[in-house]
Protein backbone atom coordinates (compact mmCIF):
# COMPACT_ATOMS: atom_id res chain seq x y z
CA UNK A 1 0.00 0.00 0.00
CA UNK A 2 2.84 2.41 0.81
CA UNK A 3 4.63 1.76 -2.50
CA UNK A 4 1.44 2.14 -4.51
CA UNK A 5 0.60 5.35 -2.68
CA UNK A 6 4.09 6.79 -3.20
CA UNK A 7 3.96 6.09 -6.93
CA UNK A 8 0.52 7.67 -7.20
CA UNK A 9 1.67 10.68 -5.16
CA UNK A 10 4.62 11.25 -7.52
CA UNK A 11 2.28 11.41 -10.51
CA UNK A 12 -0.29 13.53 -8.66
CA UNK A 13 2.25 16.10 -7.45
CA UNK A 14 3.84 16.45 -10.89
CA UNK A 15 0.54 16.77 -12.75
CA UNK A 16 -1.01 19.06 -10.16
CA UNK A 17 2.07 21.29 -10.06
CA UNK A 18 1.92 21.72 -13.83
CA UNK A 19 -1.83 22.36 -13.79
CA UNK A 20 -1.67 24.94 -10.99
CA UNK A 21 0.26 27.20 -13.36
CA UNK A 22 -1.19 26.12 -16.71
CA UNK A 23 -4.88 26.62 -15.83
CA UNK A 24 -4.66 30.31 -14.73
CA UNK A 25 -2.21 31.11 -17.52
CA UNK A 26 -4.55 29.62 -20.11
CA UNK A 27 -7.37 31.81 -18.83
CA UNK A 28 -5.23 34.95 -19.01
CA UNK A 29 -4.13 34.14 -22.56
CA UNK A 30 -7.61 33.36 -23.82
CA UNK A 31 -8.79 36.73 -22.52
CA UNK A 32 -6.78 38.33 -25.33
CA UNK A 33 -8.91 37.66 -28.42
CA UNK A 34 -6.19 38.49 -30.97
CA UNK A 35 -3.60 36.34 -29.20
CA UNK A 36 -6.08 33.50 -28.95
CA UNK A 37 -6.64 33.56 -32.72
CA UNK A 38 -2.88 33.55 -33.29
CA UNK A 39 -2.44 30.49 -31.05
CA UNK A 40 -5.29 28.66 -32.80
CA UNK A 41 -3.65 29.33 -36.15
CA UNK A 42 -0.27 28.17 -34.80
CA UNK A 43 -1.84 24.92 -33.63
CA UNK A 44 -3.58 24.25 -36.98
CA UNK A 45 -0.60 22.76 -38.94
CA UNK A 46 0.08 20.16 -36.27
CA UNK A 47 -3.54 19.03 -36.08
CA UNK A 48 -3.83 18.96 -39.86
CA UNK A 49 -0.68 16.84 -40.18
CA UNK A 50 -2.00 14.36 -37.64
CA UNK A 51 -5.31 14.20 -39.47
CA UNK A 52 -3.53 13.57 -42.77
CA UNK A 53 -1.37 10.82 -41.23
CA UNK A 54 -4.40 9.15 -39.64
CA UNK A 55 -6.32 9.33 -42.93
CA UNK A 56 -3.38 7.89 -44.88
CA UNK A 57 -2.96 5.07 -42.38
CA UNK A 58 -6.65 4.24 -42.56
CA UNK A 59 -6.61 4.29 -46.37
CA UNK A 60 -3.72 1.82 -46.41
CA UNK A 61 -5.72 -0.53 -44.20
CA UNK A 62 -8.79 -0.01 -46.39
CA UNK A 63 -6.69 -0.84 -49.48
CA UNK A 64 -5.57 -4.01 -47.74
CA UNK A 65 -9.21 -4.81 -47.05
CA UNK A 66 -10.01 -4.18 -50.74
CA UNK A 67 -7.39 -6.71 -51.82
CA UNK A 68 -8.75 -9.13 -49.27
CA UNK A 69 -12.29 -8.78 -50.65
CA UNK A 70 -11.02 -9.84 -54.07
CA UNK A 71 -9.79 -13.09 -52.55
CA UNK A 72 -12.76 -13.82 -50.35
CA UNK A 73 -14.02 -16.52 -52.73
CA UNK A 74 -10.77 -18.44 -52.24
CA UNK A 75 -11.11 -18.74 -48.46
CA UNK A 76 -13.29 -20.78 -46.18
CA UNK A 77 -16.93 -20.04 -45.48
CA UNK A 78 -16.25 -18.62 -42.02
CA UNK A 79 -13.48 -16.37 -43.27
CA UNK A 80 -15.70 -15.17 -46.11
CA UNK A 81 -18.38 -14.07 -43.63
CA UNK A 82 -15.73 -12.46 -41.48
CA UNK A 83 -14.43 -10.43 -44.44
CA UNK A 84 -17.98 -9.36 -45.27
CA UNK A 85 -18.49 -8.15 -41.70
CA UNK A 86 -15.26 -6.14 -41.84
CA UNK A 87 -16.34 -4.63 -45.15
CA UNK A 88 -19.73 -3.65 -43.71
CA UNK A 89 -17.94 -1.66 -41.01
CA UNK A 90 -15.71 0.09 -43.55
CA UNK A 91 -15.66 3.88 -43.37
CA UNK A 92 -15.15 4.14 -47.13
CA UNK A 93 -18.15 3.80 -49.46
CA UNK A 94 -18.01 1.61 -52.55
CA UNK A 95 -17.36 4.65 -54.74
CA UNK A 96 -14.06 5.27 -52.97
CA UNK A 97 -12.78 1.72 -53.16
CA UNK A 98 -11.43 2.18 -56.67
CA UNK A 99 -9.97 5.60 -55.83
CA UNK A 100 -8.21 4.27 -52.74
CA UNK A 101 -6.86 1.26 -54.59
CA UNK A 102 -5.54 3.53 -57.36
CA UNK A 103 -3.28 5.81 -55.30
CA UNK A 104 -2.45 3.42 -52.46
CA UNK A 105 -0.01 0.61 -53.34
CA UNK A 106 -1.44 -2.88 -53.12
CA UNK A 107 -0.37 -4.54 -49.87
CA UNK A 108 1.19 -7.97 -49.74
CA UNK A 109 -1.37 -10.44 -48.41
CA UNK A 110 -0.29 -13.69 -46.78
CA UNK A 111 -0.53 -16.87 -48.80
CA UNK A 112 -2.93 -18.40 -46.26
CA UNK A 113 -5.65 -16.32 -44.57
CA UNK A 114 -5.77 -17.30 -40.90
CA UNK A 115 -7.91 -16.29 -37.94
CA UNK A 116 -4.97 -14.47 -36.41
CA UNK A 117 -4.45 -12.35 -39.54
CA UNK A 118 -8.13 -11.38 -39.74
CA UNK A 119 -8.24 -10.59 -36.03
CA UNK A 120 -5.17 -8.37 -36.35
CA UNK A 121 -6.61 -6.59 -39.39
CA UNK A 122 -9.92 -6.04 -37.59
CA UNK A 123 -8.13 -4.63 -34.57
CA UNK A 124 -6.04 -2.24 -36.71
CA UNK A 125 -9.10 -1.07 -38.64
CA UNK A 126 -11.07 -0.32 -35.48
CA UNK A 127 -8.12 1.55 -33.98
CA UNK A 128 -7.49 3.42 -37.24
CA UNK A 129 -11.12 4.56 -37.53
CA UNK A 130 -11.20 5.83 -33.99
CA UNK A 131 -7.85 7.55 -34.45
CA UNK A 132 -9.08 9.35 -37.55
CA UNK A 133 -12.35 10.26 -35.82
CA UNK A 134 -10.32 11.75 -32.96
CA UNK A 135 -8.34 14.09 -35.21
CA UNK A 136 -11.37 14.91 -37.36
CA UNK A 137 -13.14 16.06 -34.20
CA UNK A 138 -10.07 18.05 -33.13
CA UNK A 139 -9.78 19.68 -36.57
CA UNK A 140 -13.49 20.55 -36.67
CA UNK A 141 -13.32 22.06 -33.20
CA UNK A 142 -10.23 24.09 -34.16
CA UNK A 143 -11.92 25.41 -37.31
CA UNK A 144 -15.03 26.34 -35.33
CA UNK A 145 -12.97 28.21 -32.73
CA UNK A 146 -11.04 30.05 -35.43
CA UNK A 147 -14.26 31.10 -37.18
CA UNK A 148 -15.85 32.29 -33.94
CA UNK A 149 -12.81 34.27 -32.78
CA UNK A 150 -12.39 35.83 -36.23
CA UNK A 151 -16.07 36.82 -36.18
CA UNK A 152 -15.58 38.58 -32.83
CA UNK A 153 -12.58 40.50 -34.18
CA UNK A 154 -14.40 41.48 -37.38
CA UNK A 155 -17.40 42.72 -35.39
CA UNK A 156 -15.34 45.30 -33.51
CA UNK A 157 -16.18 48.00 -36.09
CA UNK A 158 -19.92 47.45 -36.42
CA UNK A 159 -20.42 46.12 -32.85
CA UNK A 160 -22.88 43.57 -34.20
CA UNK A 161 -21.95 39.91 -33.83
CA UNK A 162 -23.68 36.96 -35.50
CA UNK A 163 -22.13 33.47 -35.52
CA UNK A 164 -24.56 32.16 -38.11
CA UNK A 165 -25.76 28.58 -37.91
CA UNK A 166 -25.03 26.83 -34.63
CA UNK A 167 -22.78 23.76 -35.06
CA UNK A 168 -22.30 20.78 -32.73
CA UNK A 169 -19.03 22.36 -31.52
CA UNK A 170 -20.65 25.62 -30.48
CA UNK A 171 -20.74 26.54 -26.82
CA UNK A 172 -23.90 26.96 -24.78
CA UNK A 173 -23.54 30.74 -24.98
CA UNK A 174 -23.76 30.63 -28.77
CA UNK A 175 -27.01 28.65 -28.53
CA UNK A 176 -28.79 31.45 -26.67
CA UNK A 177 -31.46 32.83 -28.99
CA UNK A 178 -32.67 35.85 -26.99
CA UNK A 179 -29.41 37.79 -27.47
CA UNK A 180 -29.36 40.59 -30.01
CA UNK A 181 -26.26 41.08 -32.22
CA UNK A 182 -25.16 44.06 -30.11
CA UNK A 183 -25.58 42.28 -26.75
CA UNK A 184 -23.85 39.22 -28.19
CA UNK A 185 -20.88 41.35 -29.20
CA UNK A 186 -20.67 43.00 -25.78
CA UNK A 187 -20.90 39.59 -24.14
CA UNK A 188 -18.05 38.01 -26.13
CA UNK A 189 -15.84 41.09 -26.56
CA UNK A 190 -16.17 42.61 -23.08
CA UNK A 191 -17.86 40.34 -20.53
CA UNK A 192 -16.28 36.98 -21.36
CA UNK A 193 -12.67 38.30 -21.36
CA UNK A 194 -13.32 40.07 -18.06
CA UNK A 195 -14.75 36.88 -16.55
CA UNK A 196 -11.71 34.92 -17.72
CA UNK A 197 -9.36 37.44 -16.16
CA UNK A 198 -11.32 37.33 -12.89
CA UNK A 199 -11.23 33.52 -12.84
CA UNK A 200 -7.53 33.62 -13.68
CA UNK A 201 -6.87 35.88 -10.68
CA UNK A 202 -8.91 33.65 -8.35
CA UNK A 203 -7.24 30.47 -9.60
CA UNK A 204 -3.80 32.07 -9.34
CA UNK A 205 -4.43 32.92 -5.69
CA UNK A 206 -5.74 29.40 -5.09
CA UNK A 207 -2.59 27.95 -6.69
CA UNK A 208 -0.38 30.09 -4.44
CA UNK A 209 -2.34 28.94 -1.38
CA UNK A 210 -1.99 25.27 -2.33
CA UNK A 211 1.75 25.57 -2.98
CA UNK A 212 2.25 27.45 0.30
CA UNK A 213 0.29 24.80 2.20
CA UNK A 214 2.43 22.05 0.66
CA UNK A 215 5.62 23.78 1.78
CA UNK A 216 4.67 24.61 5.39
CA UNK A 217 2.49 21.64 6.34
CA UNK A 218 5.42 19.75 7.90
CA UNK A 219 7.18 22.58 9.74
CA UNK A 220 4.14 24.71 10.64
CA UNK A 221 0.80 23.02 9.86
CA UNK A 222 -1.13 25.80 11.64
CA UNK A 223 0.06 28.25 8.98
CA UNK A 224 -1.51 26.23 6.19
CA UNK A 225 -3.98 28.50 4.39
CA UNK A 226 -6.20 25.56 3.44
CA UNK A 227 -6.37 24.50 7.07
CA UNK A 228 -7.19 28.05 8.18
CA UNK A 229 -10.07 28.35 5.69
CA UNK A 230 -11.72 25.05 6.65
CA UNK A 231 -11.27 24.54 10.40
CA UNK A 232 -13.44 26.41 12.89
CA UNK A 233 -11.61 29.03 15.01
CA UNK A 234 -14.15 29.46 17.80
CA UNK A 235 -13.17 28.31 21.26
CA UNK A 236 -16.26 26.15 21.68
CA UNK A 237 -15.73 24.27 18.41
CA UNK A 238 -11.98 24.45 17.96
CA UNK A 239 -10.53 22.35 15.11
CA UNK A 240 -13.96 21.23 13.96
CA UNK A 241 -15.31 21.30 10.41
CA UNK A 242 -18.81 22.67 9.95
CA UNK A 243 -21.04 22.79 6.90
CA UNK A 244 -19.27 25.86 5.53
CA UNK A 245 -15.90 24.19 5.99
CA UNK A 246 -17.12 21.13 4.11
CA UNK A 247 -18.21 23.29 1.19
CA UNK A 248 -14.84 25.08 1.13
CA UNK A 249 -13.01 21.75 1.36
CA UNK A 250 -14.96 20.42 -1.62
CA UNK A 251 -13.99 23.52 -3.61
CA UNK A 252 -10.31 23.06 -2.76
CA UNK A 253 -10.45 19.39 -3.77
CA UNK A 254 -12.31 20.29 -6.96
CA UNK A 255 -9.62 22.75 -8.01
CA UNK A 256 -6.80 20.33 -7.17
CA UNK A 257 -8.46 17.60 -9.22
CA UNK A 258 -9.16 20.00 -12.10
CA UNK A 259 -5.52 21.13 -12.17
CA UNK A 260 -4.36 17.51 -12.20
CA UNK A 261 -6.69 16.36 -14.97
CA UNK A 262 -5.95 19.46 -17.07
CA UNK A 263 -2.33 18.31 -17.37
CA UNK A 264 -3.19 15.09 -19.20
CA UNK A 265 -3.60 16.95 -22.50
CA UNK A 266 -0.27 18.78 -22.10
CA UNK A 267 2.03 15.92 -21.13
CA UNK A 268 3.15 14.09 -24.27
CA UNK A 269 4.16 10.83 -22.59
CA UNK A 270 0.63 9.48 -22.95
CA UNK A 271 -0.53 11.81 -25.73
CA UNK A 272 -1.81 8.90 -27.84
CA UNK A 273 -5.09 8.72 -25.91
CA UNK A 274 -7.83 11.30 -25.94
CA UNK A 275 -11.47 11.80 -25.05
CA UNK A 276 -13.56 12.37 -28.18
CA UNK A 277 -17.05 13.81 -27.95
CA UNK A 278 -19.54 10.91 -28.24
CA UNK A 279 -16.88 8.79 -29.95
CA UNK A 280 -14.20 7.87 -27.40
CA UNK A 281 -12.26 4.70 -28.08
CA UNK A 282 -12.88 2.04 -25.44
CA UNK A 283 -9.19 1.69 -24.63
CA UNK A 284 -8.82 5.45 -24.07
CA UNK A 285 -11.91 5.59 -21.88
CA UNK A 286 -10.63 2.69 -19.77
CA UNK A 287 -7.20 4.31 -19.46
CA UNK A 288 -8.63 7.63 -18.31
CA UNK A 289 -10.84 5.84 -15.79
CA UNK A 290 -7.81 3.97 -14.47
CA UNK A 291 -5.79 7.17 -14.09
CA UNK A 292 -8.62 8.86 -12.21
CA UNK A 293 -8.90 5.88 -9.86
CA UNK A 294 -5.12 5.84 -9.42
CA UNK A 295 -4.88 9.53 -8.51
CA UNK A 296 -7.96 9.76 -6.28
CA UNK A 297 -6.39 8.32 -3.12
CA UNK A 298 -3.08 10.27 -3.27
CA UNK A 299 -4.89 13.56 -3.85
CA UNK A 300 -7.42 12.90 -1.08
CA UNK A 301 -4.87 11.79 1.50
CA UNK A 302 -2.44 14.55 0.55
CA UNK A 303 -5.27 17.03 1.11
CA UNK A 304 -5.76 15.67 4.65
CA UNK A 305 -2.11 16.27 5.50
CA UNK A 306 -2.71 20.02 5.17
CA UNK A 307 -4.42 19.86 8.57
CA UNK A 308 -2.68 19.31 11.93
CA UNK A 309 -1.95 15.68 12.73
CA UNK A 310 -4.41 15.52 15.60
CA UNK A 311 -7.14 16.58 13.15
CA UNK A 312 -6.50 14.40 10.11
CA UNK A 313 -5.81 11.30 12.23
CA UNK A 314 -9.41 11.47 13.48
CA UNK A 315 -10.96 11.45 9.99
CA UNK A 316 -12.78 8.44 8.58
CA UNK A 317 -10.49 8.35 5.57
CA UNK A 318 -7.43 7.97 7.80
CA UNK A 319 -8.96 5.07 9.73
CA UNK A 320 -10.02 3.46 6.46
CA UNK A 321 -6.75 3.76 4.49
CA UNK A 322 -4.33 6.27 6.01
CA UNK A 323 -3.23 4.04 8.85
CA UNK A 324 -2.35 1.33 6.32
CA UNK A 325 -0.10 3.77 4.45
CA UNK A 326 1.68 4.69 7.71
CA UNK A 327 2.59 1.09 8.49
CA UNK A 328 6.09 1.56 7.05
CA UNK A 329 8.56 4.45 7.42
CA UNK A 330 8.33 5.00 3.67
CA UNK A 331 4.64 5.77 3.76
CA UNK A 332 4.81 7.66 7.08
CA UNK A 333 7.38 10.27 6.03
CA UNK A 334 7.10 10.32 2.26
CA UNK A 335 3.87 12.30 2.25
CA UNK A 336 5.39 15.14 4.23
CA UNK A 337 8.72 15.77 2.52
CA UNK A 338 8.01 14.78 -1.11
CA UNK A 339 5.26 17.38 -1.85
CA UNK A 340 7.98 20.02 -1.47
CA UNK A 341 9.13 18.93 -4.93
CA UNK A 342 5.96 20.49 -6.33
CA UNK A 343 8.19 23.52 -6.90
CA UNK A 344 9.92 21.65 -9.75
CA UNK A 345 6.91 21.38 -12.12
CA UNK A 346 5.63 24.77 -10.95
CA UNK A 347 8.90 26.55 -11.82
CA UNK A 348 9.32 24.54 -15.00
CA UNK A 349 5.89 25.62 -16.24
CA UNK A 350 6.09 29.17 -14.92
CA UNK A 351 9.48 29.96 -16.51
CA UNK A 352 8.95 27.80 -19.64
CA UNK A 353 11.84 25.44 -18.88
CA UNK A 354 10.19 22.84 -21.10
CA UNK A 355 10.58 25.11 -24.11
CA UNK A 356 14.24 25.75 -23.27
CA UNK A 357 14.92 22.03 -22.95
CA UNK A 358 13.21 21.46 -26.29
CA UNK A 359 15.34 24.12 -27.95
CA UNK A 360 18.55 22.59 -26.56
CA UNK A 361 17.91 18.86 -26.89
CA UNK A 362 15.38 18.90 -29.73
CA UNK A 363 12.43 17.31 -27.93
CA UNK A 364 10.01 18.23 -25.18
CA UNK A 365 7.97 16.26 -22.67
CA UNK A 366 5.25 18.85 -22.15
CA UNK A 367 3.45 20.44 -25.08
CA UNK A 368 4.02 24.12 -25.66
CA UNK A 369 1.34 24.67 -28.29
CA UNK A 370 0.01 27.71 -26.45
CA UNK A 371 3.26 29.56 -27.01
CA UNK A 372 2.71 29.69 -30.75
CA UNK A 373 5.40 29.83 -33.39
CA UNK A 374 5.42 33.17 -35.13
CA UNK A 375 8.01 32.18 -37.72
CA UNK A 376 7.59 32.39 -41.46
CA UNK A 377 5.49 30.24 -43.75
CA UNK A 378 6.55 26.61 -44.04
CA UNK A 379 7.76 26.12 -40.47
CA UNK A 380 4.43 25.25 -38.87
CA UNK A 381 3.77 28.83 -37.76
CA UNK A 382 0.59 30.84 -37.58
CA UNK A 383 0.81 31.94 -41.21
CA UNK A 384 0.68 28.36 -42.41
CA UNK A 385 -2.18 27.67 -40.01
CA UNK A 386 -4.08 30.68 -41.29
CA UNK A 387 -3.60 29.41 -44.84
CA UNK A 388 -4.91 25.96 -43.90
CA UNK A 389 -7.97 27.39 -42.15
CA UNK A 390 -8.76 29.72 -45.06
CA UNK A 391 -8.38 26.85 -47.50
CA UNK A 392 -10.75 24.73 -45.45
CA UNK A 393 -13.38 27.47 -45.30
CA UNK A 394 -12.97 28.22 -49.00
CA UNK A 395 -13.46 24.56 -49.88
CA UNK A 396 -16.60 24.45 -47.74
CA UNK A 397 -18.06 27.48 -49.50
CA UNK A 398 -17.27 26.08 -52.95
CA UNK A 399 -19.00 22.80 -52.15
CA UNK A 400 -22.12 24.78 -51.20
CA UNK A 401 -22.54 23.15 -47.84
CA UNK A 402 -24.95 24.69 -45.41
CA UNK A 403 -22.52 24.09 -42.58
CA UNK A 404 -18.88 23.10 -42.88
CA UNK A 405 -18.84 21.42 -39.50
CA UNK A 406 -21.17 18.48 -39.19
CA UNK A 407 -19.70 17.02 -36.04
CA UNK A 408 -17.18 14.19 -35.62
CA UNK A 409 -17.77 11.28 -38.00
CA UNK A 410 -18.42 7.94 -36.46
CA UNK A 411 -15.99 5.10 -37.16
CA UNK A 412 -19.07 2.97 -37.87
CA UNK A 413 -20.16 2.60 -41.49
CA UNK A 414 -21.70 5.77 -42.85
CA UNK A 415 -21.52 5.60 -46.63
CA UNK A 416 -21.94 9.38 -46.90
CA UNK A 417 -18.40 10.66 -46.59
CA UNK A 418 -17.01 13.22 -48.99
CA UNK A 419 -14.23 12.22 -51.40
CA UNK A 420 -12.04 14.74 -49.60
CA UNK A 421 -9.53 13.56 -47.04
CA UNK A 422 -10.54 16.34 -44.67
CA UNK A 423 -13.41 16.45 -42.20
CA UNK A 424 -15.99 18.06 -44.48
CA UNK A 425 -19.07 15.89 -44.83
CA UNK A 426 -21.37 15.70 -47.85
CA UNK A 427 -25.09 15.47 -47.17
CA UNK A 428 -26.63 12.09 -47.84
CA UNK A 429 -29.21 11.86 -50.63
CA UNK A 430 -32.84 11.91 -49.71
CA UNK A 431 -34.15 8.56 -48.65
CA UNK A 432 -30.69 7.15 -48.00
CA UNK A 433 -29.83 6.25 -44.45
CA UNK A 434 -26.41 7.39 -43.26
CA UNK A 435 -26.20 4.81 -40.47
CA UNK A 436 -27.12 1.12 -40.34
CA UNK A 437 -29.96 -0.10 -38.22
CA UNK A 438 -29.23 -0.89 -34.60
CA UNK A 439 -29.95 -4.64 -34.78
CA UNK A 440 -27.51 -5.07 -37.67
CA UNK A 441 -24.76 -3.23 -35.83
CA UNK A 442 -25.41 -5.18 -32.65
CA UNK A 443 -25.21 -8.45 -34.59
CA UNK A 444 -21.94 -7.38 -36.16
CA UNK A 445 -20.43 -6.46 -32.82
CA UNK A 446 -21.45 -9.80 -31.35
CA UNK A 447 -19.96 -11.72 -34.24
CA UNK A 448 -16.82 -9.59 -34.18
CA UNK A 449 -16.32 -10.16 -30.45
CA UNK A 450 -16.91 -13.88 -30.85
CA UNK A 451 -14.39 -14.11 -33.67
CA UNK A 452 -11.78 -12.24 -31.68
CA UNK A 453 -12.21 -14.86 -28.96
CA UNK A 454 -12.04 -17.65 -31.52
CA UNK A 455 -8.90 -16.14 -33.01
CA UNK A 456 -7.25 -16.08 -29.59
CA UNK A 457 -8.14 -19.70 -28.98
CA UNK A 458 -6.93 -20.69 -32.43
CA UNK A 459 -3.65 -18.85 -31.90
CA UNK A 460 -3.05 -20.74 -28.67
CA UNK A 461 -3.68 -24.05 -30.40
CA UNK A 462 -1.05 -23.41 -33.08
CA UNK A 463 2.17 -25.37 -33.05
CA UNK A 464 4.49 -23.04 -31.12
CA UNK A 465 6.35 -23.38 -27.87
CA UNK A 466 6.08 -21.18 -24.81
CA UNK A 467 8.90 -18.82 -25.78
CA UNK A 468 7.57 -18.30 -29.31
CA UNK A 469 4.10 -17.57 -27.97
CA UNK A 470 5.47 -15.10 -25.42
CA UNK A 471 7.59 -13.34 -28.06
CA UNK A 472 4.61 -13.17 -30.41
CA UNK A 473 2.38 -11.57 -27.78
CA UNK A 474 5.08 -9.05 -26.80
CA UNK A 475 5.49 -8.12 -30.47
CA UNK A 476 1.74 -7.59 -30.87
CA UNK A 477 1.68 -5.41 -27.76
CA UNK A 478 4.59 -3.26 -28.95
CA UNK A 479 3.16 -2.92 -32.47
CA UNK A 480 -0.21 -1.76 -31.15
CA UNK A 481 1.30 1.05 -29.05
CA UNK A 482 1.74 4.37 -30.80
CA UNK A 483 5.03 6.19 -30.41
CA UNK A 484 4.69 9.49 -28.52
CA UNK A 485 5.78 12.71 -30.17
CA UNK A 486 8.74 13.31 -27.88
CA UNK A 487 10.13 9.85 -28.70
CA UNK A 488 10.03 10.62 -32.43
CA UNK A 489 11.96 13.83 -31.79
CA UNK A 490 14.84 11.99 -30.14
CA UNK A 491 16.31 11.11 -33.54
CA UNK A 492 16.66 14.77 -34.51
CA UNK A 493 19.96 16.53 -33.95
CA UNK A 494 19.55 19.34 -31.39
CA UNK A 495 20.36 22.94 -32.21
CA UNK A 496 23.48 23.09 -30.04
CA UNK A 497 24.96 20.31 -32.20
CA UNK A 498 24.12 22.15 -35.39
CA UNK A 499 20.78 20.47 -36.04
CA UNK A 500 17.89 21.67 -38.16
CA UNK A 501 16.74 25.13 -37.22
CA UNK A 502 13.12 25.78 -38.08
CA UNK A 503 13.69 29.54 -38.17
CA UNK A 504 16.81 29.43 -40.34
CA UNK A 505 16.73 30.50 -43.92
CA UNK A 506 16.87 28.10 -46.79
CA UNK A 507 14.02 25.89 -45.68
CA UNK A 508 15.58 24.70 -42.45
CA UNK A 509 18.94 23.32 -43.64
CA UNK A 510 21.27 21.66 -41.17
CA UNK A 511 24.07 23.94 -40.10
CA UNK A 512 26.44 21.34 -38.75
CA UNK A 513 29.51 23.47 -39.29
CA UNK A 514 28.44 26.20 -36.89
CA UNK A 515 28.41 26.30 -33.12
CA UNK A 516 29.34 23.12 -31.30
CA UNK A 517 28.32 20.98 -34.27
CA UNK A 518 31.82 21.17 -35.71
CA UNK A 519 33.10 19.18 -32.71
CA UNK A 520 30.76 16.29 -33.58
CA UNK A 521 31.72 15.59 -37.18
CA UNK A 522 30.08 18.61 -38.77
CA UNK A 523 31.21 20.25 -42.00
CA UNK A 524 32.01 23.93 -42.56
CA UNK A 525 29.38 25.92 -44.39
CA UNK A 526 31.69 26.82 -47.28
CA UNK A 527 32.30 23.19 -48.29
CA UNK A 528 35.88 22.79 -47.05
CA UNK A 529 36.88 19.43 -45.59
CA UNK A 530 37.98 19.44 -41.97
CA UNK A 531 40.95 17.12 -41.31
Amino acid sequence: MALAYCWGLIMAIYLMGHGLVAVPRRLFRNANITGRLRRIQSHAPKVNDRLSDATTELEELEAQLTQLRKRKNAVSRDHEEWIEDISDASSLPDSRVAITAAHVPAPALPAVITDRYLAELTRKLVRGRHKRARFVEAWDRLIQEAVDVQAIIDASASRRLDFGKVSPHSSWLERLTFLTPFTRYMLYAKVVPAVRIAHGVVFSLASVCIIWSELVKYVAPKLSIISLTILSHSKAHANEVGFGGQVIASLWLLYMSMATLASFDDVKIWGNRALVRRNTYGESATWYSGQIAKLTIPLAYNFLTFFPRDVHRETTFYHFLGRLINLTPLGAGFDYFFPIFILIPVCATLFNLYGRVKNVFGFGIVGDDDEGNVSTFGTGGWREGKELIDRELEGASRLGLSDHLEGPPSPLPSGTQSPRTGPLQMHAPAGQSSRPSVPRQSTFQQRQAQRLVDATVAAEEEDENVFQGFAHRVKNTIDSVERPDWLNDLGKRPKWMGGVDGNSEGGGRAESGRGMGRWFGGRPADGRVRL
